[in-house]
């Protein structure tokens, strides 16, 4: 994980914190920019496209499609390449995709886009999540910094958090200058500026990532040094975080178009996601010494049960301040759901078994998330519409949290 000299001795500092933020712009970019930006530009593409609530989650079953794919091709590279040009390689990809969203035309140009970004993303989140493990785990061993090692995931998960705070920032900001400068444009010229404005920000993150992992080095094991994760003994877990993948997408799909139904302002509908962008930054702190103390499913349990009630909030509680609650709290936990997937890995398995098992969570993950912005987006459709869609999104969850109880610590893994 270090650089050393042929000597033997460290060419550079050994990697800590600042290594862990340079890593989480892979996140920022794979899911802030290239994921969640979306539900800001539902609003303004459905207006333009005449979409339909499924159509619209269509598209981000698109992205899970691509995501999914992509997580079943991640142990393969990273059996071939090390991890950090895989994260630097998807990151990038991702910010020339992003550019092409917005001069894509027709839902079946914008869906295989959709698609295209989700493989690419998978590459950079899984990449960036094997090697914050492994700094992670190099800081647990050291007695100086030992406290600092779930510290590290979150902070990694965390970077997600970053991307949206960045895209409440950037959507509003280029649609409005799109708007001043477009000649006839309307609302399609503002919501295409704005896929652009994503572009150069992930391009810029990029650049930031690539020097600021340069200590860092994730090579692929020798022939024969990996291992297979024992899915068969994870599966509570799984099956809590299919759970989760099902009911997350949906909130975070088209929170903001309930939003906007419901009547809130524009300023209220962003303050509110980038409220819920700060959660998720600050969230390293408030979890990871849970992540750290527990090797069961006892911290996917309690995360799922927060993000359930985060998620009925806005239907079973009226007023902007339980809009705001609801924000607060999901930002605060779902990317923390997220780490604690791989801390279960990291406190269960042996290192050369980690690539694997954060593989089968991104592909269970990405299974959940194929079917439910579909499903929310067919629900809404008819009777209820957005709110039962939601009813629906916060059950699963809360089943995820009772499947993930079950989950037990596997024997100690032998290093």
């Amino acid at each position: 994980m270090y650089s050393h000299s042929a000597t033997g001795h460290d060419t550079a500092p050994r990697p800590g914190v600042p290594q862990a933020l340079a890593l989480a712009l892979g996140a920022a970019v794979s899911l802030g920019l290239a994921r969640f930006s979306y539900a800001l530009l539902l609003p303004p593409m459905r207006d333009d496209l005449g979409w339909s609530y499924f159509t619209a989650g269509a598209m981000n079953t698109a992205n899970a499609t691509g995501y999914l794919v992509g997580a079943l091709l991640m142990p393969r590279w990273l059996a071939r390449a090390d991890a950090r040009w895989v994260l630097l390689a998807g990151m990038l990809v991702a910010a020339l995709l992003l550019a092409a969203h917005g001069l894509a035309h027709g839902e079946v140009m914008l869906l295989l886009l959709r698609a295209a970004t989700g493989m690419a993303s998978a590459g950079t989140f899984v990449a960036g999540g094997l090697m914050a493990a492994r700094l992670g785990q190099a800081l647990a061993t050291d007695p100086a910094h030992r406290h600092r090692g779930a510290l590290v995931l979150g902070l990694y998960y965390g970077g997600t958090g970053a991307g949206i705070v960045a895209s409440t920032l950037l959507v509003p900001a280029a649609a409005q200058w799109a708007s001043g400068v477009g000649a006839g444009g309307g609302v399609g010229l503002g919501w295409r500026a704005a896929w652009v404005a994503l572009a150069v920000a992930a391009l810029a993150a990029t650049a930031l990532a690539a020097r600021g992992t340069r200590v860092l080095a994730a090579p692929p094991p020798p022939v024969g040094g990996g291992a297979r994760a024992p899915w068969s003994k994870l599966g509570w877990a799984l099956a809590g975080y299919l759970c989760f993948g099902l009911g997350y997408i949906g909130y975070m799909t088209f929170v903001i178009t309930l939003l906007r139904e419901r009547g809130l302002s524009v300023l209220h509908v962003h303050a509110f996601y980038l409220l819920l962008g700060v959660g998720v930054m600050v969230s390293p702190w408030l979890w990871s010494g849970l992540l750290q103390r527990h090797r069961s499913g006892m911290p996917l349990a309690l995360l799922n049960g927060l993000l359930a009630l985060a998620t009925a909030l806005p239907v079973a509680v009226g007023g902007v301040w339980a809009v705001y609650a609801s924000g607060a709290l999901f930002g605060a936990v779902f990317l923390s759901l997220v780490a604690s997937t791989t801390a279960l890995v990291r406190h269960n398995l042996a290192p050369a078994a980690w690539a694997s098992g954060i593989a089968a969570f991104t592909i269970i993950f990405a299974a959940g998330q194929i079917i439910g912005p579909s499903l929310v987006g067919a629900i809404a459709d008819g009777a209820g519409g957005l709110q039962r869609g939601f009813a629906i999104s916060a059950g699963l969850l809360a089943l995820g949290a009772v499947l993930a109880t079950m989950q037990r610590a596997l024997p100690t893994p032998k290093t």
